[in-house]
């Protein structure tokens, strides 16, 4: 007894939609249909045509039920990519993303950032003459 798996989604107070279009509807249209909703910049580079490594990496989505791990955080974000975990290299590590249906047509650069927050510490000594009265203890 198989259970079928379904893909999580988060609640929402209301559904989500693109340009009118479902999630549901959006993960059923075919490439041209797609490309027609498509932002400019999306749109430009579906129309010149993926690398093979984007097209491995939507065969890897479309088939693997586990997360995907690539170092592409220039691929767009497909509807059929809603629901899934990919996990993305930022430089340093993989970030581990649940693809929310928001994030179509974005791209996974977007969701694994490369730069932290600096939080400098205070000044020591030997520092600068305007921080040499800060209290050392």
């Amino acid at each position: 007894m198989a259970k079928k798996t379904q893909k999580r989604l988060p609640r929402r107070r209301e559904e989500f939609t693109y340009r009118g279009y479902r999630i549901e509807e959006l993960q059923q249209m075919g490439a041209n249909e797609l490309v027609s909703l498509m932002p400019a910049r999306a749109r430009r580079k579906f129309t010149r045509g993926l690398s093979r490594d984007h097209e491995s990496l939507l065969a890897k989505v479309r088939t693997d039920d586990d997360a995907v791990r690539t170092h592409l955080r220039d691929m767009i974000i497909m509807p059929e990519m809603v629901g899934r975990t990919v996990e993305i290299h930022n430089g340093k590590e993989f970030i581990a993303v649940e693809l929310q249906p928001e994030a179509v047509f974005h791209y996974l650069g977007e969701f694994a950032l490369t730069r932290r927050r600096v939080s400098h510490g205070t000044a020591g000594i030997g520092a600068t003459r305007s921080s040499k009265y800060v209290p050392l203890k």
